[in-house]
């Protein structure tokens, strides 16, 4: 898999988390080296709430 697809595959994945959790932002779903575990963190917690 090239990174293309990695990103094609990425959006695809943010489109359906921000259909179901209307409260995520891009930001929230922003994939950074060394952000991995903040964004899940904030999954759980958005999770958590619905």
């Amino acid at each position: 898999m090239n990174t293309t697809e990695l990103k094609g595959n990425w959006n695809e994945k943010k489109g359906k988390l921000k259909q179901k959790f209307a409260s995520l932002t891009d930001d929230d779903l922003m994939f950074a080296e060394g952000k991995k575990d903040e964004m899940l963190g904030k999954l759980q917690i958005i999770k958590l709430w619905n």
